[in-house]
């Protein structure tokens, strides 16, 4: 993947940190994170281009939803640029606006639980393929319509480690979240990656 298609889809992931993400009566701060590169990225969706994947080829700030193993839903933020493919996961949030809604779609949940992990955000959040393709930055559409909120300069600390259950690209470390917070999922590595190097910690993300 070229430096600078790289540096950005990084930046964007990361830039994704702190900010509202809303969508069908529910507010989350988003927590946790994942970079996708696209086309060139073989953990990706786009590395292959399909139907299901084509709206990541497409203007960024897209929503891209899929389901995983036919099950939950997993809401991903397109960055672009267009043809690239890249997005960016959303794999945990602080519920802040909504709550009493997100418990009902979550059974009670504790809290901090309530939107940890990609398909529990989702389900929180009520976001389903029919909110593929949404432009979460339109703010004239309808206020139960995914949107997401403006950046915002936050002082926690940002971490970063491999991606999870990928089995693909497995020690690429652009899983990023904010330290300290009890809504971050744990990392759990796919038993299809090859086993962790000596060099697994020291893996860059230009090193894809």
């Amino acid at each position: 993947m070229s430096a600078s298609n790289t540096a950005d889809v990084v930046r964007r992931a990361r830039s994704l940190l702190g900010r509202t993400f809303s969508a069908h009566g529910v507010t989350i701060r988003i927590t946790e994170v994942e970079a996708y590169g696209g086309s060139e990225d073989p953990a990706s969706h786009a590395f292959t281009r399909t139907p299901r994947s084509e709206v990541m080829y497409g203007p960024p700030w897209r929503l891209y939803v899929y389901r995983s193993y036919g099950i939950h839903h997993c809401a991903n933020v397109v960055t672009g640029p267009t043809e690239i493919g890249a997005a960016v996961l959303l794999r945990a949030g602080e519920v802040v606006d909504g709550i009493d809604l997100a418990r009902i779609r979550r059974n009670n949940a504790p809290d901090h639980q309530l939107a940890r992990g990609p398909g529990n955000l989702a389900q929180a959040l009520a976001i389903t393929l029919t909110d593929l393709g949404t432009d979460l930055l339109d703010r004239e559409s309808p206020t139960e319509q995914p949107a997401l909120g403006p950046e915002v300069r936050h002082r926690q600390r940002v971490e970063a480690g491999p991606r999870v259950g990928v089995s693909k690209a497995a020690d690429v470390p652009w899983r990023f979240w904010l330290a300290g917070e009890a809504s971050v999922s744990s990392y759990r590595r796919s038993p299809r990656a090859p086993a962790p190097t000596a060099t697994t910690n020291r893996v860059r993300p230009r090193d894809l």
